[in-house]
């Protein structure tokens, strides 16, 4: 019996017809956010990417980043820009631990950067992955 969802590959050409089928002046000169949710429901896949954004405590993220994103489309970019990079540190801001716990590894700015990690207080050396 078939069944009427769309496998990953079928899902990626449906969103990549849409995006091409849409004027350009709908389109920002390069939609970073639209490629940034393809290329995480890539790697992820499409039920883990519903299950990241529908989670109780990211909803006011999600709320944020999505808003952020249609006031972007819609010519408000200044604005849409703000409210999306507030819906960003709300989503991923549990990642700033690992990410900055990573960036003291780096060969030879490592050491500052752990030197401003510390200072700031972002995270501590034991810090896990958030997921």
């Amino acid at each position: 019996m078939p069944t009427m969802w769309l496998s990953d590959s079928q899902s990626l050409q449906w969103a990549m017809c849409v995006l091409s089928s849409l004027p350009n002046q709908q389109l920002p000169a390069n939609p970073p956010e639209i490629l940034f949710l393809i290329g995480l429901t890539i790697i992820i896949g499409p039920q883990k990417t519903l299950l990241f954004f529908a989670r109780r405590q990211k909803l006011k993220g999600t709320a944020a980043f999505f808003g952020g994103l249609v006031l972007i489309l819609m010519k408000w970019a200044l604005v849409g820009f703000l409210v999306e990079l507030y819906g960003i540190f709300i989503l991923f801001g549990d990642f700033l631990g690992t990410i900055a716990g990573f960036a003291r590894n780096v060969p030879v700015v490592g050491p500052w950067i752990g030197a401003l990690v510390d200072r700031a207080g972002v995270a501590t050396r034991s810090s896990e992955l958030p997921v």
